[in-house]
């Protein structure tokens, strides 16, 4: 007599919980733009739109309230984090010294093909006249760089800076200068590091990302 073979059991599926689905949905909205900063964000809207009930979505808000992105006023309720001018100078003190240690390392650590991607998202960027297009080519370089440093602690730093800069509204792409003397000083930073300079890497790092601060404040200024 023979036996039939043993099924095997079907598959177990993950089912991420619906607060952590609804906390992932909503942070990407508002760093995609789709909530303005100062902009008040209802629980009532927010499940209506994701299809849940208002359990997940208050999880939700307190996990981006922990992460700066949301915070509570006694008057307009949960808005979308709006930082002032003292926040946007410190933020951009640490974003000068990371990008400059960054570009550093990157001239000790990045590989040929590292330097190759590098290229590359340069010359697309070349000739585009879309801020939101070269803003996006932007965050590609800056990855690329940190990716090309190879320290996983630099990393971490850097992803801890990540809300606060999705938070600043507009990019510094629509100043009416800032697209050549951007698209010319990711130029010298990658010559930099292609030759290996790492003086010259890190004070180049350091010096785009004080002359994006400076392109920060003359958009604050004309809004």
């Amino acid at each position: 007599m023979t036996s039939e073979p043993k099924q095997k059991p079907p598959a177990e599926t993950h089912t991420p919980p619906r607060g952590e689905v609804v906390y992932k949905e909503l942070r990407q909205a508002i760093l995609d733009g789709h909530y303005q900063p100062g902009q008040p964000v209802r629980e009532t809207e927010v499940a209506a739109r994701l299809n849940v009930s208002r359990t997940p979505v208050r999880e939700a808000f307190r996990r981006l309230q922990t992460d700066g992105i949301l915070e509570f006023t006694p008057w307009r309720g949960v808005v979308v984090a709006e930082l002032n001018e003292k926040q946007i100078i410190e933020l951009y003190v640490m974003r000068k010294v990371l990008e400059g240690t960054a570009a550093a390392l990157a001239a000790l650590n990045a590989s040929n093909a590292q330097i190759a991607e590098l290229e590359k998202i340069i010359e697309r960027a070349e000739g585009e006249t879309d801020p939101e297009i070269l803003a996006d080519l932007n965050r590609d370089f800056h990855q690329a760089i940190f990716d090309a440093a190879d320290n996983r602690y630099l990393l971490h730093a850097m992803k801890a800076l990540r809300n606060p800069m999705a938070l600043l509204s507009k990019t510094t792409y629509s100043v009416a200068d800032r697209p050549a003397t951007a698209q010319a000083e990711h130029r010298q930073i990658v010559d930099a590091i292609k030759q290996g300079d790492t003086g010259a890497a890190e004070k180049l790092g350091y010096g785009h990302i004080a002359n994006a601060e400076q392109a920060r404040f003359k958009l604050l200024s004309n809004s």
